[in-house]
């Protein structure tokens, strides 16, 4: 067990399912990896190093692969501290450690023009990250997974539109839907950086807390057939509620909203990623190396102690599991209730299950709490949700 000070740097208990998640991930990347040359993991912003620590110390514990462990922070007076925090490192065998205080965009372009390519990096800056995604992508190898996290909340969740244009590439428009709405820009700005590269790129989850928007894509090679579907438009009527979306290859007029006296108006934010926001399969795959890490660092630790995932992380995984993102239509059932004036938001899992019946695609949202994914039409949703008017929640 090691202990970690966090000095005057910036952390956040809070944070705590981000960092389990970019263990299991790491764990992921030892899975199945060449046995000719070490994994290369690369923690661009450290920080105090508790990832970086944990790391190396749980996510190379229960395997025998080498890893070099390149591990920077710009800050040349969180030196001290970090390489004391680090310190456990230099006793892991297998482990080799590298660390730097140089500007992000210095250390990738240099690891880029020296082939170096790592495997793993983790792109948790301040604000907006989108200035450091070309040259992130550029310094990963084929097949890598890239962790970007970011605290610009305003312009991806429509509270600053010129921000998002400047930013993203896109208009934001407000949306009961807010925190998918900003994992979407970023997933398409992340698309389109992989693209110009002639990359594709796949995304294994995405999350928010409502601070901090999380993504974790993995880089293909090539761009698979239909990628470029991807990307398209969100639609709202803020007088009725309606949605639609639309692909960006496909684009043409929109179909009118559910206002009946044809007064409505849609408002567009776009473009965005309107596929997947996660991968099902893969979040079970980090399932099971939670399990065989616990299996592995359990020996000799307290009863009841938090192993790789306290049980809110694995709550958060089990969530997206549920739901894969598709379609890109979430509706408030809060904002569902006060149309219909109810006297509150129906129980959602019942919900869910109505609109299944009904033969339509339905699911708990795990992004936003008190939301539902769904294809039904909105006339469709809103009898359904009646339905539950004056029944127990």
């Amino acid at each position: 067990m090691a202990s970690v000070r966090t000095g005057a740097g910036f952390f956040r208990p809070d944070s705590r399912p981000a960092r389990d998640l970019s263990v299991l991930v790491a764990a992921s990347t030892l899975v199945g990896a060449p046995r000719d040359r070490p994994l290369r993991w690369l923690d661009l912003m450290a920080g105090c190093g508790i990832r970086s620590l944990r790391w190396g110390l749980e996510a190379r514990g229960a395997s025998d692969q080498p890893v070099d462990l390149w591990v920077n922070d710009a800050d040349q007076e969180r030196g001290p501290l970090l390489a004391a925090n680090l310190e456990p490192l230099h006793a892991c065998d297998g482990v080799s450690l590298n660390l730097s205080h140089q500007p992000a965009e210095r250390l990738l372009r240099e690891a880029y023009l020296e082939h170096r390519f790592f495997d793993l990096i983790d792109l948790d800056p301040f604000g907006c990250p989108n200035v450091l995604l070309q040259s992130t992508l550029q310094a990963m190898r084929f097949g890598g997974v890239l962790l970007v996290a970011s605290t610009d909340g305003r312009s991806p969740t429509g509270h600053d539109r010129c921000a998002a244009v400047r930013r993203f590439g896109a208009a934001a428009r407000a949306h009961p839907s807010s925190w998918e709405l900003a994992l979407r820009l970023q997933l398409a700005a992340l698309a389109r950086e992989a693209w110009l590269l002639g990359r594709g790129l796949e995304p294994l989850f995405s999350f928010s807390d409502g601070r901090t928007f999380r993504v974790a894509v993995r880089m293909r090679q090539r761009i698979r057939s239909g990628e470029e579907q991807q990307l398209g438009f969100l639609a709202r009527c803020d007088r009725c509620g309606d949605q639609a979306v639309q692909a960006m290859l496909d684009l043409q007029g929109w179909r009118p909203c559910a206002c009946t006296d044809g007064c409505g108006r849609w408002a567009v934010s776009g473009p965005l990623w309107i596929g997947p926001l996660q991968d099902g399969s893969q979040i079970n795959g980090l399932l099971e190396i939670s399990d065989r890490l616990d299996a592995a660092l359990s020996k000799g630790l307290p009863e009841g102690q938090d192993l790789t995932l306290a049980p809110r992380s694995r709550r958060l995984l089990d969530g997206l599991i549920a739901d894969p993102g598709q379609p890109a239509c979430c509706w408030s059932t809060a904002e569902l209730s006060r149309r219909l004036q109810l006297k509150g938001p129906p129980a959602i899992e019942p919900l869910v299950a109505a609109l299944l019946a009904s033969g339509h695609s339905a699911s708990v949202s795990g992004v936003m709490a008190g939301q539902v994914r769904t294809n039904a039409p909105l006339g469709i949703l809103l009898r359904r949700c009646s339905e539950f008017d004056g029944k127990d929640r």
